[in-house]
């Protein structure tokens, strides 16, 4: 690459994290990029899953970028359609849409040592060379369907939480739900208005807090809109009340106990029946598994038409569900509410760095990056919500930005310096995640349950063990003495 030159970049994905990025780069005045989108619109995860009741768990006004603030939020959580439409209209406004290829999914990457470029492979035979590579898919863009035998016999109705069939009528049917995440903790009032019978196959029970959610009077949004500065501060307010809350699942136990009773208060003022109660209860520690929030939830489940069921699922039958006691629960839907493939980053994309090296080998012990965002071996690439960059406090918005802050700075340093590559050395990358699993260790994640914050092996590569105040820090600057360059 020429001294000077602004690198080529080529960016997967067109959620939060590649609109923002690509808005970034642009602001500081990078203009050669190519978003590759496989679908035919921009959203990411909130195009993908418009099941209903589906909204965020983080407040607007912090769900959103600092540089494209939004006055005019309908109310304190914003649904999913919403959102959808904020981030279309960012890649409007924000002149990102003229630099996306939609209908194009990219297959695979290999790094060029030569050229010391990526070469993606895409979707129809097509292929697409950069000088740098950014994936911005996110954590939560693959399915994750449970491996029950028999699931493909069933001859009724079936479809995913994030698939979600509208075209399919609910009203009279008997329908089971599999799994109690943070989806079917949103779709499962809704499906229980409509079913003639509701059956919630709970495999663990979650831990659901009241949801501080209302609408936005008229009068608020216009001094949102006309008040200087009265947004900002807004957005800051609620970063200040979140982030505190992350000393609770660092080790802090005593501070998560004001979370336990609220669910607890809420628990038995919505839930009368002893025995549904004891179904509800979670046997895992507050914050080892996510922490969601519904206000209809439970109540939901108190309806006569609905019953959860706590044995475990034995097999599918072409009629129904067949548990471990042997009693088949006859059914004309299953819906799945399993969430997703969290911890099997960029899969299944093939991903080959320098020297021929597959990322899957790279991580056959579980996903790991510095900053989860730089990978040794695979230069000039970079991940947006890469491992151990997921949150349970606050908002992800707010570590995308740093990322985005600290991407950019890497791109500059390349067109600075002429370089053909920059990789992050070994040296670096190990130190950082010998210390990152260790805090973790002491974390409430290292509590003995199984989530998808864990791979198979126990080993998280989901969550960032600290503030975000801490992550902004540590990616304020690119230091290039963390890189192995090459000219």
């Amino acid at each position: 690459m020429a001294h000077g030159t602004s690198p080529s970049i080529a960016i997967i994905g067109t959620g939060f994290g590649g609109i923002g990025m690509a808005a970034t780069l642009k602001a500081d005045g990078h203009d050669d990029i190519v978003i590759f989108e496989k679908a035919d619109g921009v959203g990411g995860v909130w195009r993908e899953n418009e099941y209903p009741g589906a909204e965020c768990d983080v407040p607007s006004h912090l769900y959103s970028f600092s540089f494209a603030m939004k006055p005019d939020w309908s109310r304190r959580f914003a649904g999913q359609q919403e959102i959808l439409a904020y981030l279309e209209d960012c890649a409007d406004r924000l002149d990102v849409r003229r630099h996306i290829r939609f209908h194009t999914e990219v297959m695979s990457a290999a790094f060029d040592d030569d050229a010391g470029q990526w070469v993606l492979e895409l979707s129809g035979g097509r292929r697409h060379r950069a000088d740098v590579l950014i994936a911005a898919t996110g954590q939560l863009s693959r399915p994750a369907y449970p491996r029950i035998d028999g699931l493909d016999d069933f001859a009724g109705e079936m479809f995913h939480s994030a698939t979600w069939d509208h075209d399919y009528d609910l009203n009279g049917k008997r329908v089971a739900v599999i799994g109690t995440g943070a989806s079917a903790v949103q779709f499962v009032p809704h499906v229980a208005a409509k079913a003639a019978e509701v059956e919630l196959f709970q495999r663990s029970a979650p831990h659901v807090l009241p949801k501080p959610d209302y609408p936005y009077a008229r009068g608020a949004v216009h001094a949102f809109r006309t008040v200087p500065g009265l947004l900002r501060a807004s957005r800051w307010a609620t970063y200040a009340t979140l982030e505190p809350r992350a000393l609770a699942f660092m080790g802090f136990n005593r501070l998560i106990k004001p979370y336990e009773k609220r669910y607890e208060r809420m628990m038995n003022r919505q839930v009368v029946d002893p025995d549904l109660r004891a179904k509800l209860t979670p046997t895992d520690p507050m914050g080892c598994k996510r922490i969601l929030m519904s206000n209809d939830y439970y109540p939901a489940l108190t309806r006569p038409n609905v019953d959860v069921v706590t044995e475990s699922i034995e097999r599918i039958e072409p009629n129904g569900v067949v548990t471990a006691d042997g009693e088949l629960h006859e059914v004309d839907a299953i819906i799945l509410g399993t969430g997703f493939a969290a911890t099997e980053f960029l899969a299944p994309m093939t991903i080959t760095g320098s020297g021929g090296v597959d990322l899957n080998d790279e991580w056959r012990d579980g996903a790991h990056a510095y900053l989860g965002l730089s990978v040794s071996g695979f230069p000039n690439f970079f991940m947006l919500y890469g491992p151990n960059t997921n949150l349970s406090h606050n908002s992800i918005v707010y570590m995308l930005e740093s990322q985005f802050s600290y991407v950019t700075g890497a791109v500059d340093a390349l067109a600075r310096s002429g370089a053909r590559s920059m990789s992050v050395r070994r040296d670096v990358q190990s130190q950082f995640n010998d210390t990152l699993q260790n805090r973790l260790a002491k974390s409430v994640w290292a509590d003995g349950c199984h989530g998808w914050y864990t791979t198979a092996d126990g080993k998280n590569t989901q969550n960032w063990p600290g503030f975000t105040f801490a992550y902004r820090k540590a990616t304020k600057a690119f230091d290039v003495d963390r890189y192995d360059v090459a000219h």
